[in-house]
């Protein structure tokens, strides 16, 4: 007998409840039901050990585990695995014969779009599991979050467990959520479960801080970040930056609001902070400080002066974000006040100093600005006539 043919592998997890909601599986996960390390290797001998807790193995991309508790036969290891996973909807496996193996609440959960946890301990277990909730209904918004979980949310939270998960570890489930079609459902499940501390200092008290002026804003700080995220989705990146961009009014003063003046400068350095504190790339944690910074001027592109208007162009320019800018801008003023911005900025691309100018330093800068913002005032005045 081969070693091969020792092992029972299932396919388990997210990619048979793809299947069940009628999508196409995007990781496929499995479970070696039956069979020892050693059978394993030996069939498999490239595979790779990656896990800690317990066995898992790579290879060619794919991911195998060997079950997290054992029983005293296949069935009941299986059946004690699946219970052990962290939300009902991913406790699933399906074996080469076609034969469907599910958590008691597996198949009832995807049919009502419910995301429960398999079992009280899930977040004791594994922290992390927290994060991958959020990001599960950023990434699936038709399901919605069951008592328990927020129940069990909100006793991790009280506990104390968050507190040593690895930061990189969160940054990937935060990434997947920007990834989502709903973004927002990530920071509103942390916020409705009480776990912003202590990763995601930066919004605590966001959900009772009113956005703006009533004139202007009917939702909280963090109403309106979940928002516009959401508007926004589709573009990680944009997503990041709609998260970032009203950090400031986390820290006005109580006696100014629901004014925010300054919002703007204040929120560069809690965006800072929240990009770096979870391992983001560094694209991410400058892209939500230039967010922080600019985005009201930005949003008011069309009063600025000429010499601000080329600043800001340049600065969006060399950091690769304007067209980030003005998804997020029109997503958060509901038009499209950077309408005129890509042509503004083609304009003072083409401008450039005389030979006998150039490399004089701050005055050649200078000079620079000048003619480029001389350029946009009269092609701005052509168009308008």
């Amino acid at each position: 007998m081969s070693e091969k043919n020792k092992l029972k592998i299932l396919i388990a997890g997210g990619a048979i409840r793809d299947l069940l909601l009628g999508n196409k599986p995007k990781d496929l996960d499995y479970l070696i039901a039956a069979g020892s390390v050693e059978e394993f290797r030996a069939a498999f001998p490239e595979a790779r050990p990656v896990g800690k807790s317990y066995e898992i193995f790579y290879l060619k991309g794919l991911e195998f585990s060997f079950p997290r508790v054992s029983g005293n036969n296949t069935e009941k290891t299986i059946d004690l695995d699946l219970k052990a996973r962290d939300f009902t909807a991913n406790c699933l496996a399906l074996g080469e014969d076609g034969e469907l193996y599910a958590h008691p609440r597996a198949l009832e959960d995807i049919q009502n779009r419910v995301l429960r946890p398999s079992f009280p301990d899930t977040f004791k277990k594994d922290p992390l599991r927290v994060f991958r909730a959020a990001a599960f209904v950023a990434r699936f918004p038709e399901f919605t979050a069951h008592t328990e979980l927020i129940v069990e949310m909100k006793r991790c939270a009280a506990s104390g467990w968050l507190a040593d998960i690895a930061p990189d570890r969160i940054g990937v489930e935060l990434r997947k959520a920007l990834n989502g079609p709903k973004p927002g459902n990530f920071l509103r499940l942390l916020i409705e479960g009480n776990c912003l501390e202590p990763w995601f200092t930066e919004f605590s008290g966001a959900a009772e801080i009113p956005a703006g002026p009533p004139q202007y804003h009917d939702k909280s700080v963090a109403g309106h970040t979940a928002e516009i995220m959401d508007k926004v989705a589709g573009n990680a990146l944009t997503c990041w930056m709609a998260m970032c961009h009203d950090l400031g009014k986390v820290q006005t003063p109580k006696d100014i609001l629901p004014s925010h003046y300054g919002h703007d400068k204040s929120g560069t350095v809690p965006a800072k902070k929240l990009g770096s504190r979870l391992m983001l790339p560094v694209k991410f944690i400058r892209a939500g400080e230039t967010t922080a910074l600019l985005h009201m001027k930005a949003g008011n592109y069309k009063e600025l002066r000429p010499g601000t208007k080329v600043d800001l162009l340049m600065k969006l320019y060399v950091t690769g974000l304007l067209d980030n800018m003005i998804g997020l801008c029109h997503a958060d003023r509901g038009k499209n006040v950077l309408e005129s911005a890509r042509a503004d900025l083609a304009e003072i691309l083409k401008v450039s100093l005389p030979a006998h100018e150039r490399n004089l330093g701050k005055e050649s800068g200078e000079k620079l600005r000048n003619m480029r913002a001389m350029r946009i005032k009269s092609f701005n005045s052509t168009n308008e006539h």
